[in-house]
């Protein structure tokens, strides 16, 4: 049988053990987190990214990141291709191109590079390097297509000037019944293969050969021993550009008398569309810049968006 403790002992302990057990303290509960609020995203548009599918045909390649600068909004695009649009239920060749002007950014003048988009409808099929476009909504009856490019941008530090100039200077055309404004025009665009390359235009009209030589002479460093080159070479650059223009015209005029009716009445009837960047918070206002003036194939938009 266990010793009973005396009543020393026994006051010592409680009094152990009362004060272990002031010295834990009470288990607070935690308080829950606060929920993280979800981040909130705008739903992307159906084609909010169509626009920059179309190559900017004729933009140099050194200002093509230029066109970046600025998020552009083409929604009125979107809309004319959706349902209710003017280009619903159509089939929609789209290209793009670049406008340079002064423009007011953060109460300063700039030279802004603007993106704009063609759209034309006709009722052919061209075969030609069309990229079809498949809408991310299977109701969408429009189809689009647009014009790419096949050209890697890393490759170009390995083509020569020449080459590159041919993609600065491109544009699209298509074989219309009437006659591009440029076939009478007698100016001509030249290439002189020196180094650097010299860019000119020459007026075979208006221009002589030797003062025109000269000019280079003392403006562009040509040297001396290249002057009578360089007036052969514009001699012969003025040949080939009468051939052409005499060519095509005598081409066009065929073509025109063979067509298919049914062609002749589709490129008759063929409207383009041209858009440009709809006003934002955040993007240059171009409404003052905007002109109908395509290209001297095109020529004039038939609609202005």
């Amino acid at each position: 049988m266990p010793r009973p403790r005396g009543r020393k002992r026994a006051a010592a302990a409680a009094e152990e053990e009362d004060a272990a057990t002031r010295g834990r303290g009470k288990r607070v509960k935690a308080s829950p987190k606060p929920e993280t609020e979800a981040e909130y995203f705008p739903e992307k548009r159906n084609l909010e990214d169509l626009w920059l599918s179309a190559f900017p045909v004729g933009t140099e390649w050194e200002n093509i990141d230029k066109i970046k600068e600025f998020n552009w909004n083409f929604e009125n695009l979107e809309k004319a291709l959706e349902e209710g649009g003017e280009l619903y239920e159509k089939t929609v060749y789209l290209f793009g191109s670049t406008e340079p002007q002064l423009l007011g950014v953060n109460g300063e003048s700039k030279i802004v590079l603007i993106p704009i988009v063609v759209a034309f409808c006709i009722l052919l099929m061209l075969i030609v390097f069309w990229f079809y476009r498949l809408s991310r909504i299977d109701s969408l009856k429009t189809k689009i297509f647009t014009l790419g490019c096949t050209q890697r941008r890393s490759a170009l530090r390995h083509l020569k000037t020449e080459r590159v100039k041919l993609f600065d200077y491109c544009m699209p055309y298509y074989m219309p019944l009437n006659p591009p404004e440029n076939e009478d025009d007698t100016v001509i665009n030249i290439l002189y293969p020196f180094e650097p390359p010299i860019f000119c235009e020459f007026n075979w009209e208006m221009d002589d050969y030797e003062d025109f030589a000269d000019e280079k002479v003392r403006e562009e460093g040509l040297p001396e021993d290249e002057r009578e080159k360089m007036k052969e070479f514009l001699k012969e650059k003025v040949r080939e550009r009468k051939r052409e223009l005499k060519q095509a015209k005598e081409a066009r005029k065929k073509a025109i008398d063979d067509m298919d009716p049914k062609i002749k009445e589709a490129f008759e009837n063929i409207q383009c569309y041209k858009f440009y960047p709809v006003k934002t918070l955040d993007t240059p206002d171009v409404s003052n810049v905007k002109a109908r003036y395509i290209n001297r194939y095109y020529r004039n938009a038939h609609h202005l968006m």
